[in-house]
Parts: structure tokens; sequence; C-alpha cells
């Protein structure tokens, strides 16, 4: 039994003949019989007398019918359902974000999601790149979003916007009055660093390499946990950091820090959107959608 073979049953009841019920169905009358057939097979029973131009219900055909037009109702009841849900975007969020799109990307940019769909609910937090991919993985988190990618994660990265990282110095610091300073002549200062698994780390790292330092031989003096911290190091004269324009903008117009004169900095990379690599929620969809409009 199907939901189509209690449709056809029904119509042909309703308009008392095979050929009428095909073609309100929009089916030829040999379908409309043999669905009919298909249905008293499956039942085991004779559910309409067929006597010349004249369709009669049987006794089991009867008992059928009321059931047969509660499915109807209740598949058309839940096709509105569906419907209307698709107009209406509503549910919780769980977001992860690295610091800089945790702390200053998305927190500008959810406001004016919340007020377009305000029944959504969003919870965001902050955790390094490699934590924000495994909640995702993990299914933890409905979406993420990092300052950079990580090889063989199993979910799906996309490119949504930029960041400056600059390479700043406490204001009196020697390097802070250089017009230009090469990455190999830094070897010897001291660092202050992101903790392992930051995306700004990683990026960081790979420019240095790529500049022909390796990291391994910087004179990392801290480690720490957020871009914040390392700015406040910075100023506190511990040593060089590097840290998002997000952050450092501010200190430099004040002139707690200086920026150094690296020609690889200010570095421009990219935010990405971390995404499962199953179906999305119709909250985190409409927020992602949203997401690549603003950035």
């Amino acid at each position: 039994m199907n939901i189509a073979q209690l449709r056809t049953f029904v119509a042909v009841v309703e308009h008392a003949s095979f050929s009428e019920a095909a073609r309100a169905l929009g089916l030829s009358q040999p379908a409309v019989t043999m669905q009919v057939q298909a249905l008293e097979a499956d039942l085991g029973v004779t559910l309409l007398d067929r006597r010349y131009r004249k369709v009669e219900v049987t006794e089991a055909g009867r008992t059928l019918l009321p059931h047969a037009r509660k499915v109807m109702a209740d598949v058309e009841s839940a096709r509105g359902e569906l419907e209307n849900l698709s107009d209406t975007v509503s549910g919780r969020l769980d977001i992860a974000a690295s610091t800089t799109p945790g702390q200053y990307v998305l927190p500008r940019l959810l406001g004016g999601f919340l007020r377009a769909f305000p029944e959504v609910g969003v919870t965001l937090r902050v955790f390094d790149t490699s934590e924000v991919i495994e909640r995702v993985e993990a299914g933890e988190a409905h979406l993420g979003m990092t300052g950079a990618e990580v090889p063989g994660a199993r979910v799906v990265f996309e490119h949504l916007g930029n960041d400056d990282l600059v390479m700043v110095c406490p204001p009196g610091h020697e390097i802070a009055t250089r017009e230009k300073v090469m990455l190999a002549d830094l070897v010897d200062e001291q660092f202050i660093v992101r903790e392992s698994g930051s995306g700004t780390r990683m990026v960081a790292e790979d420019v240095l390499r790529r500049g022909g330092v390796d990291p391994a031989e910087l004179r990392v003096v801290i480690e720490l946990g957020t871009n914040e911290a390392v700015l406040s190091a910075v100023e506190g004269g511990m040593g060089i950091g590097i840290v998002s324009t997000w952050v450092a903008e501010k200190a430099i117009k004040l002139g707690t820090v200086s920026r150094v004169s690296v020609p690889e900095f200010p570095l421009e990379r990219p935010l990405f959107l971390v995404l499962p690599r199953t179906t999305l929620t119709r909250a985190a969809d409409a927020l992602t959608d949203y997401l690549r409009r603003e950035l």
C-alpha cells in the first residue's frame, strides 16, 4: 500500500468512475485500474465493485475510505507545514570561531543577522583553529570561522573575506626606527607568539619559512592564548608580536606599539567559513548566506 494507491482509490470513490478519476488525476484509465487492483491485492480484499457504467464501494472499501482520506489530509497538512517552514527560519545556532573572527568579525555582523531572523538564537564560542574544526567535524557546532585551513580536515572550507596580520614591537624598540627590516634580521629578537593550533601562528610561521626563517629558531619568550594578550605583552616591552590589524589598529594609532617595517607584512590572510559535510540546518544555511553577502 502506498500514498499514490490510496489517492487513486479516494478519487475513484469520489468521482464514482474510473475514467473521471483518471481525468482528475492526470493518469490513463488503465493506470488507475492497475493502482486500485494493486491496493486490493496488497490488502487482500475487494474495495470496489465494477458494474456497467457504475462503481460501487464494498464494505471493505467503506471501511478503508475514512482512513485513506485521513492519510491524504495528513499528507496535505505535512506539506503545508513544510511550506511554512520554508518561510520561517528559527532554532538555535552553535558557532565555533577562532580568536579574530570570534572576537571581532562575527560580533559585528551577528546583530544584523539576528534582526533579520529574530526567531534564531546564537551561541558563539571562541577556540583555536584546530578546536573549531574538531567541533564542526563532530557536529558540536553548526558552523565555524577560522583564519587558516587545516589540510586533511573532514570539513568544507569556504573563503569569506580577509584579515591583515601586522608585526608590532614596543615603541622604544630599536627596530621601530628602521625604514626596512628583513625577516632574517629578527632571528635574535624576542618574540611573543600565539599558542600552537592558532590560525595566526600557522599563517605567520608559513610566511617566516617562505622568507627563509625557521620558526623553531625564534627566541620565543612566551606563548599566549589571544591576540589581545600578545598585544598587551608587546605594549609591556616583552618583545615582538604578530597580530591581526583588527586588534592592533587602535594601539598603533595611540602609539603604545609600533609597526615593524617588514616587506612581508602587513600580510593578507583569508578568513574561512568552516562547514560540515552534512546538510545545514535552515538557521545555519541562512547565516551562511548572510555572511557571504556581508563579507
